[in-house]
């Protein structure tokens, strides 16, 4: 696409109305494959500036690289979220219901251990450690790394009304050992979305809600965290995301400020709040 309408022009001789041109017979059609395209144009302009190559980008049509959700997340509620969870083996329970309440990544879940759960019964407080997370690169062979940006690595508060689930969990599904995977699937190694799938579909059936998405569960913790009063830099801090602005890599989330959200979250979810 990009070799057919630039032809063997130079770098330094495309203009901004060249690549104007080029950008309107993209088939308008094709949202984010066209976003994608006018992205990789742009990436490529900025690395030849960054090597003096060019002395300026012609790519400057603001908006041409992004493209709007087409399909708005639709949280669920409370009620929903306990139907989903009854509506499920025992053995995913826990997983779903942290999925949501602590707003963890699948990748993230499915890669904890015993030892990243740390509670403590005294204080009736919990808290997760997000060191690692897999991935499935192939869909066959899973890959542990780290998670997707240095703010990913966090401490997450567990609410308190998640604990008892997340203990029975521990006797009685988790592997043994410090090591042992938290959530592992049936044959005792990481599980894949495809392991859980099945299941999943059935439950958020039975919940009235057909279109919910795994991934949808971790907007549902965002947003009920919001709702809970933490702030912007505390929500960053609970969701491992980094992209807000440079500034706020500055501002750090008081761990005691985040048991208290864990707290309302946990009064929200008894009806108090």
């Amino acid at each position: 696409m990009l070799e057919g309408h630039f032809g063997d022009a130079q770098l330094r001789e495309v203009t901004s109305a060249d690549v104007k041109a080029w950008y309107d017979k993209l088939d308008p059609a094709k949202k984010t494959a066209r976003a994608h395209l006018y992205s990789l144009l742009r990436t490529i302009y900025a690395t030849a500036a960054s090597d003096e190559l060019v002395d300026a980008s012609p790519c400057r049509l603001r908006g041409a690289g992004t493209t709007k959700r087409v399909k708005a997340i639709r949280p669920a509620s409370i009620s929903e979220l306990t139907a989903l969870t009854e509506a499920l083996p025992e053995r995913y329970q826990a997983l779903i219901t942290m999925a949501a309440w602590c707003a963890l990544r699948f990748g993230e879940l499915t890669e904890l251990r015993r030892k990243d759960i740390v509670l403590d019964p005294k204080k009736g407080t919990g808290t997760v450690l997000v060191r690692r997370a897999v991935t499935w690169p192939n869909q066959h062979t899973p890959v542990v790394g780290t998670p997707k940006s240095d703010a990913g690595i966090r401490d997450v508060a567990i609410p308190p009304h998640v604990i008892p689930m997340l203990e029975h969990h521990l006797d009685n599904h988790a592997q043994p050992g410090s090591d042992g995977l938290l959530f592992p699937n049936v044959e005792g190694n990481h599980m894949h979305h495809g392991s859980l799938y099945k299941v999943f579909k059935r439950a958020r059936a039975i919940a009235g809600r057909p279109d919910l998405r795994f991934h949808d569960l971790r907007h549902t913790g965002a947003t009920m965290a919001a709702r809970s009063g933490a702030t912007l830099a505390e929500l960053m801090q609970r969701l491992g995301h980094s992209t807000v602005g440079a500034a706020l890599r500055y501002q750090h989330a008081a761990s005691d400020r985040d048991q208290d959200i864990a707290a309302k979250l946990s009064a929200m979810a008894r009806g108090e709040l």
